[in-house]
């Protein structure tokens, strides 16, 4: 079975963009989603057995700038 999130997923237009500009469209675009993460390049993350539908996180470089296309899960 697979497993679908609702709303907006994915965001590849973000990717480059700074990132209170990407958490705001995260959060304007998918009203599901409760929680938006900002991650530094290089930081350890617990991996996550089951999609999480509410979170989306946003990594990005020292400077500031979405480093990868921010997805939920």
């Amino acid at each position: 079975m697979a497993f679908e999130c609702r709303g907006k997923t994915s965001w590849p237009e973000l990717l480059g963009v700074e990132k209170e500009v990407a958490k705001e469209t995260v959060e304007r675009e998918n009203p599901y989603v409760t929680d938006v993460e900002i991650v530094l390049e290089g930081t350890i993350v617990p991996a996550d057995l089951v999609p999480v539908c509410t979170r989306v996180r946003i990594w990005v470089e020292e400077s500031g700038i979405v480093t990868r296309v921010p997805v939920v899960g």
